[in-house]
């Protein structure tokens, strides 16, 4: 099937109109019509109700909604990907959630280029729920997430245990800032600790929270390992009697693209998470 036709159908769902899709590719309805009218054709469906008010999915057109982005991420991964760099056999595709970027994607991707050098290397750094969507499709060999999916034909392996804790800036320790660090966090922590549960000041990253803390004062919870070199050196220091929330990473990928290549890779992540244990994201507090 033409990709073209794809991406017209899903510039239509986007924008409600064969009118506004047109506009949007820069040719006109008329060209947008047959368009629509022979991936229609192909697919033996009826994918729109169009009227005045612009163009409705059919309930044939919603079931495909899934199928055409698979199609369009699908070849537009083997356009970024292909033809291969020159000397090399294959490309490795990891992805990473963005708290895990610094520095353990960074790690793992200096062991890779060093110990697997036949094999050009693709790092996403992406949320979760895209990460998971994304080898779902085939586009990436294995991801690490803190939430995983249990897929069919989809492998999935706990690589490391973290503690979320509570720490605060020695000697300046408000105020309390959140950190939203997924739904079972919010769940966990909003039935722990409920007058915290609207805090004035929140972030959804991390690391951004930490160096504000490290800036301007305040406490938030965050990852053992992120913060260890910190209290070890008495900048932060832990809140006494304060809950503390468990957050394991998992590695997933799929076992249809399993091979000897990507277990080596596995193996050098674990050797990386197993020697690294200072995972300060590399910023300095004290300058």
């Amino acid at each position: 099937m033409d990709i073209d036709l794809a991406r017209t159908f899903l510039e239509i769902v986007r924008h409600g109109s064969l009118a506004a899709a047109a506009e949007k590719l820069h040719v006109t309805q008329t060209a947008i019509t047959a368009r629509v009218q022979k991936l229609e054709s192909q697919l033996g469906s009826t994918l729109f109700v169009r009227n005045r008010a612009g163009a409705r999915l059919t309930p044939n057109g919603e079931a495909f909604v899934v199928y055409a982005n698979q199609l369009v991420q699908t070849w537009e991964a083997a356009r970024r990907d292909l033809p291969l760099p020159e000397g090399y056999r294959d490309v490795l595709h990891i992805g990473g959630e963005v708290s895990l970027c610094n520095p353990l994607m960074l790690s793992w991707a200096g062991e890779l280029r060093e110990k697997i050098p036949s094999h050009a290397l693709r790092m996403e750094i992406r949320d979760g729920e895209n990460l998971l969507r994304q080898l779902e499709l085939g586009v990436l060999d294995a991801a690490l997430v803190y939430q995983p999916e249990y897929w069919p034909r989809l492998q999935v392996e706990q690589v490391l245990e973290e503690k979320l804790i509570l720490v605060r800036l020695a000697g300046q320790p408000d105020p309390y800032v959140y950190i939203d660090w997924g739904p079972d966090f919010r769940r966990q922590h909003d039935a722990a600790l409920p007058e915290k549960a609207k805090a004035a000041l929140s972030f959804n990253l991390g690391p951004l929270a930490l160096q504000y803390i490290l800036e301007n004062g305040g406490s938030g919870y965050f990852r053992t390992r992120v913060v260890q070199s910190y209290l070890e050196s008495g900048v932060l220091e832990p809140v006494p009697k304060a809950p503390e929330f468990s957050y394991p990473t998992y590695l997933v990928y799929s076992r249809d693209r399993d091979s000897a290549t990507l277990q080596r890779a596995f193996d050098l992540l674990r050797e990386v998470i197993k020697t690294d244990d200072d995972w300060s994201q590399r910023w300095n507090p004290l300058t």
